[in-house]
């Protein structure tokens, strides 16, 4: 069998896809991707989802404009052109990406079609099959380079319940957005933030909502405050039952059953949203000298370089946090050191926000107050609401707030947490703050907050914190 060698080879095109460029024209680069070209957050992740996200809270407007004395209600939702819009604009940059790549635009560029499997040191077996534990032999191609760039992304888990399966009633995040109807009831199995998100997008579109939450309570990677006001709202818009683990799944032509311990649960469908998993088992990465640890993830130094030299990692394969701004962040990072590799540049984990784009919204960055205990550091928590601020006020919000831990010796940030109205976007002076090491008093104090608008929220908790 012939091998065909290249400069560079890049699993995976999601931030993966971002390396080639004109710095790199004089080298042999390959593209390998056996899934859709884009990756996920592209296809079946943060772009899709908050495509249907705006429309949800457009719908769950009506049900909050009560409050405000405005009798609104919706009419319908036409899912069917909801879906077919999202996809249509998703779907042809998918393949105009590809096409792209493929293109003469990039004579240096091949792309291979495939799910590779490595067989040997920096020798990879590219099968044209259509899964992603396609074996070594039949049709392919072998090929090898000297630099390799894993970035091969992750896929959703399904949790080892009895008669639990994937089907047209079972979905996960990457098939529940594309299903032809809307479901009079679903289920949701899971307490993370795809959980929170689809459960929030489902109940606004009048879909009778069930969540099933393993432990007792939801998001817990986040602040034990915050994840206790959004279950409070959480079990007022849907069925939320903690410390609940379907005990066998039966699914039919009609409806799905589930048995949660003397009663039975029945739904149209099942979204089964209980994590995702890194890919590397899909590679053999072991065969090339690269280690992966306990939990999957292929393991990389300070300069995204694997156990093996002339290896990188990146994105959701190597990182835990599994959000697409750190996977930006750490290409951006392997193709300076591709380019560069006499002057390498290291990745900065410090500071890695996050949010759920759900009903209230959420958003946090740096440590809980249970972290900060669990580690003995020295911390002081102040908080801010919502209902404090005019903004807040004229959306007569009661739930959202402000919570930030401080050093109580220096007055830098040490987390920030948010939840209520544009989280996501109300906490970025807070990472901004943090990650140039500016203390809260500087940043409430040496510039001016528009008045009156959301981050009087984050100005307010600011001056909170005691100057040291």
């Amino acid at each position: 069998m012939s091998v065909i060698h290249h400069d560079l080879v890049i699993i995976g095109s999601g931030s993966g896809n971002s390396i080639p460029g004109p710095e790199f024209d004089h080298l042999s680069i390959a593209i390998v991707e056996g899934g859709t070209y884009g990756g996920t957050c592209l296809n079946v992740g943060c772009i899709p989802t908050k495509m249907y996200v705006h429309p949800a809270d457009l719908a769950d407007g009506a049900r909050r404009a009560a409050r405000l004395d405005v009798k609104m209600h919706v009419d319908s939702v036409d899912w069917r052109s909801l879906r077919d819009r999202i996809f249509g604009r998703i779907d042809p940059i998918s393949t105009g990406g590809k096409a792209w790549r493929e293109s003469s635009d990039n004579p240096n560029v091949t792309v291979y079609t495939g799910y590779g499997r490595f067989v040997g040191d920096k020798t990879m077996h590219v099968a044209t099959g259509d899964r992603g534990d396609s074996d070594t032999g039949g049709d392919g191609v072998t090929i090898t380079a000297d630099r390799w760039v894993i970035a091969a992304g992750g896929r959703a888990v399904v949790p080892d319940i009895p008669g639990l399966a994937l089907g047209p009633r079972v979905h996960t995040s990457d098939t529940i957005m594309r299903i032809d109807d809307l479901p009079r009831s679903l289920a949701i199995i899971g307490g993370g933030y795809i959980a929170a998100e689809f459960a929030h997008v489902f109940s606004a579109f009048g879909v009778d909502v069930t969540q099933l939450v393993r432990g007792d309570r939801l998001l817990r990677s986040h602040d034990a405050d915050v994840a206790a006001a959004f279950a409070h709202e959480a079990a007022a818009r849907w069925t939320l039952l903690t410390d609940t683990v379907p005990s066998e799944v039966r699914a039919g032509d009609d409806g799905v059953d589930l048995v949660l311990g003397d009663r039975t649960l029945s739904v149209d469908l099942v979204l089964v949203a209980t994590g995702r998993v890194p890919n590397s088992d899909r590679l053999d990465p072991h065969l090339t000298g690269v280690d992966v640890d306990s939990r999957g993830y292929v393991v990389v130094d300070a300069y995204q370089r694997t156990t093996a030299d002339g290896i990188f990692a990146l994105g959701d394969v190597s990182s835990p946090w599994e959000l697409k701004h750190v996977a930006n962040h750490e290409m951006r990072v392997v193709k300076h050191n591709l380019a560069h590799p006499e002057a390498l540049i290291r990745t900065d984990h410090r500071y890695v926000p996050s949010a759920v784009f759900t009903e209230p919204q959420i958003a946090a960055v740096g440590l809980t107050e249970a972290q900060a205990q669990s580690g003995g550091i020295d911390y002081i928590a102040v908080r801010h609401d919502y209902a404090g601020i005019a903004a807040g006020w004229a959306r007569e919000d009661r739930s959202g707030f402000v919570k930030l831990l401080a050093d109580p010796n220096s007055g830098l940030l040490l987390g920030a947490h948010v939840i209520g109205p544009e989280a996501a976007t109300v906490i970025q002076p807070l990472i901004h703050a943090m990650s140039f090491g500016q203390t809260a008093h500087d940043v409430a104090t040496g510039q001016y907050w528009i008045h009156p608008a959301l981050s009087e929220v984050v100005e307010n908790a600011l001056l909170k914190v005691p100057r040291p």
